[in-house]
């Protein structure tokens, strides 16, 4: 089995849910109701979580400790997309990245959750339960919104048009997609990418937005490959300050 494709892998998504939870935590006492504030917190801790148990999964293939491979990178060397680094903005552009991101992920995990590799099945079978509350409170607020004022509406669709180029760039290709497919591991990023679309299709329709249209938008590659935006590296600096300060830390 190619232990490069499987920690390539596991370095996308496990920098993906890292890199997210953090965002999503800085709702923490700012959101705009205090239901949501619990829920962004809560839905924030998950995703540190399972970043932590990929990490784990790393390490047992000879990568660094969890700790030292989240908090001592630089910016070039992490691998989650584009979408999962940008500022939280106003709460609509939060919560379209947060329908766009975990709906992606939700079949993700119920994909590689019939993985030829083992330890990330397992993993994967356990983050589908945690995954549930997570799109069905997208799934709510996506429909309530999107069907409610002429300002709720205007506002999610602006952030929708903004968001939807950074969320393709969750699907970049890995350069092992062959022997991920070949060898069960993960049956790849577009057989991913087109079940996403049925869904978030299907959750659209039932509302006033308009999906753009994928053809006309130019994918925000490069994540994967160490390429981000400027946000990124203030992020990780934040993030590392306690680790720095004292490296005994947990999380």
């Amino acid at each position: 089995m190619s232990e490069i494709a499987i920690k390539e892998l596991l370095y996308k998504i496990a920098d993906d849910q890292l890199i997210l939870g953090h965002r999503n935590s800085e709702w923490t006492g700012f959101g705009p109701l205090l239901e949501e504030d619990i829920a962004f917190s809560s839905m924030a801790q998950d995703k540190v979580g399972q970043s932590q148990a990929m990490y784990q999964l790393l390490h047992e293939l000879g990568e660094a400790e969890p700790d030292t491979v989240a908090f001592m990178r630089n910016s070039d060397q992490f691998h989650n997309c584009q979408l999962a680094e940008l500022p939280n903005g106003e709460y609509d552009f939060s919560l379209i990245r947060h329908f766009l991101f975990d709906f992606a992920y939700a079949i993700r995990f119920e994909m590689l959750s019939n993985s030829s590799y083992v330890p990330l099945a397992k993993l994967s079978k356990k983050i589908q339960g945690e995954l549930r509350y997570h799109t069905m409170h997208a799934n709510t607020w996506i429909k309530q919104l999107g069907s409610a004022t002429e300002e709720s509406i205007s506002r999610l669709q602006n952030s929708l048009n903004e968001a939807m180029p950074y969320a393709l760039g969750i699907f970049e290709p890995s350069p092992y997609e062959a022997e991920l497919k070949s060898e069960g591991i993960f049956d790849g990023e577009e057989a991913l990418k087109e079940k996403w679309l049925a869904k978030i299709t299907e959750v659209i329709n039932q509302t006033q937005l308009q999906l753009p249209d994928i053809t006309t938008l130019e994918p925000k590659m490069g994540g994967r490959a160490g390429q981000h935006t400027e946000h990124l590296q203030p992020l990780l600096d934040e993030m590392a300050e306690v680790f720095r300060i004292d490296p005994t830390a947990d999380w």
